[in-house]
C-alpha cells in the first residue's frame, strides 16, 4: 500500500479488520491532514465565498445492557476541490477504528467496533473544514461528444420497468425540441422547480422513491434531487446525487439533523455541473416566494451551490465496508450501527442510536 505523504498510517493491531480495504487504522487518537483525495466535480468554477468551521460528532450509543459486539459506521468527508478537511481527531473507548472506503461509489467511512459487555460505548470525532461556494456557470460554447463508456454508471436508471417507462415518457415530454445537453438539463431543472414541492412532514431528507414521487410530487432534498437525476438519466444525461450535510447559520450550534443532498449533471466539454432545485423549493416554501421573487434563486442554483454545505459522497443502495449484516442502505448520509449482528437503527436516519453533531465557526 502506498501512503500519501500527508497521511498518517498505523496498521498495527488491526488483525480484526484483516482482508478489508483499509485507508487508515485509528487507535484511540489520530490526527490526519488529508490532501485532495475525492473530486466531486470537474466543471470550471470560480471560487467565491467560503466558510470555515470545526465539526464535532459525539456518539454515546444507547444500547441494551447485554450487547456484546457493536459496530458503527459514520460518514467521513475528505478534501476535494470544493472543501479542505484538516485536523481530524478521533478518540473513544472502542476496541478498534479505521477509515475505510466502500468499493462501488467510493464513499469513505469511519468504522469503529466494540466487543464484550461494556457500561458504555463512546466515540468523539472532530475535524476542521473550509468549504467554498461552488460556481460552474462557465459552460462550454460547443458541446463535445459524450464519453459514454466512462460515465455509464451515471446513465443507468435502476428502476422497475413500469416506473422507468413513466420517467422516460415524462423526460421526453419535458425535453421536446431541446437539442443540446445543457438545454435539456435546464428544461428538466425548471420542470422540477415548478412541479416538485417541499413537504415539511417528510422525515429526514426523504427516501427518494421515484414511483411515489411521480404521484405525490412532494418531499425533501433527496426526493426532489432524485427526480432531477432520474429525469436527466432518462434523457441520456449523466447525473448523480451528492450527499452531505448543511452548515446552519450562526457562529455555533447543532447540525444533527441538517443532512442535505444536491445534484450534478455532466455537460460534455465542461464537466460536472452542480444544481440544487431542492433549495429553490425550500426557499419557495419557507419564504413564500413566487414568480419574479424566486427568479434569482432559480438562476443561481442552476450551476452553483452555496458554501454552507459539506459533501460526504454519493450513491444509492450502499453496501458499507466492512459489509453490514442488514440490507444495503438507501444512501449513506447518517450514522449506522449494528448490535450483535442486527441493525440497531430504527430507520435510515438512526436518530435513536445516540449521536449529536455540532459546529463552531473558526475565527
Amino acid at each position: 500500500m502506498t501512503a500519501d505523504a500527508n497521511l498518517v498510517i498505523n496498521l498495527q493491531r488491526n488483525k480484526l479488520l484483516h482482508g478489508l480495504e483499509v485507508i487508515v487504522s485509528i487507535q484511540r487518537i489520530i490526527i490526519i491532514p488529508f490532501s485532495l483525495l475525492l473530486v466531486c466535480t470537474f466543471a470550471p468554477f470560480i471560487w467565491a465565498k467560503e466558510r470555515s468551521i470545526t465539526v464535532t460528532v459525539n456518539v454515546d450509543l444507547k444500547l441494551p445492557a447485554e450487547a456484546k459486539e457493536v459496530r458503527l459506521w459514520l460518514p467521513y468527508p475528505l478534501s476535494d476541490r470544493n472543501q479542505r478537511v484538516t485536523n481530524v481527531q478521533v478518540c473513544g473507548n472502542y476496541g478498534a477504528a479505521s477509515v475505510l472506503r466502500e468499493g462501488v461509489f467510493g464513499n469513505t467511512i469511519l468504522f469503529a467496533i466494540w466487543q464484550g459487555v461494556s457500561p458504555g460505548r463512546k466515540l468523539t470525532y472532530s475535524f476542521e473544514i473550509t468549504r467554498k461556494e461552488m460556481i460552474t456557470w462557465d459552460f462550454a460554447g460547443k458541446e463535445l461528444p459524450l464519453p459514454r463508456r466512462e460515465l455509464k454508471d451515471y446513465l443507468g436508471m435502476g428502476l422497475a420497468p413500469a416506473t422507468q417507462a413513466k420517467v422516460k415518457t415524462l423526460a421526453t415530454a419535458i425535453t421536446k425540441n431541446k437539442r443540446t445537453t445543457r438545454a435539456k438539463a435546464r428544461a428538466i431543472y425548471d420542470w422540477v422547480v415548478d412541479n416538485m414541492q417541499r413537504d415539511p412532514e417528510t422525515k429526514g431528507c426523504g427516501p427518494g422513491i421515484i414511483e411515489r414521487l411521480l404521484a405525490t410530487r412532494k418531499g425533501k432534498c433527496i426526493d426532489i434531487n432524485s427526480i432531477f437525476v432520474a429525469l436527466a438519466r432518462a434523457a441520456d444525461i449523466p447525473a448523480r446525487e451528492i450527499l452531505g450535510i448543511r452548515i446552519p447559520k450562526g457562529k455555533e450550534g447543532e447540525m444533527t439533523k441538517s443532512q442535505h443532498c444536491w445534484a450534478e449533471f455532466y455537460l460534455p466539454g465542461s464537466g460536472w455541473v452542480v444544481v440544487d432545485p431542492a433549495d429553490v423549493a425550500k426557499a419557495r416554501f419557507e419564504q413564500k416566494l413566487s414568480g419574479e421573487q424566486l427568479k434569482p434563486l432559480r438562476e443561481y442554483y442552476f450551476g452553483a451551490v452555496d458554501e454552507n454545505r459539506i459533501a460526504y459522497g454519493q450513491g444509492r443502495g450502499v453496501v458499507l465496508n466492512p459489509p453490514q449484516q442488514g440490507e444495503p442502505l438507501n444512501y449513506f448520509m447518517y450514522p449506522y450501527a449494528e448490535v450483535d449482528g442486527k441493525e440497531f437503527n430504527e430507520d435510515l436516519y438512526g436518530f435513536n442510536i445516540g449521536y449529536r453533531i455540532s459546529f463552531k465557526e473558526k475565527m
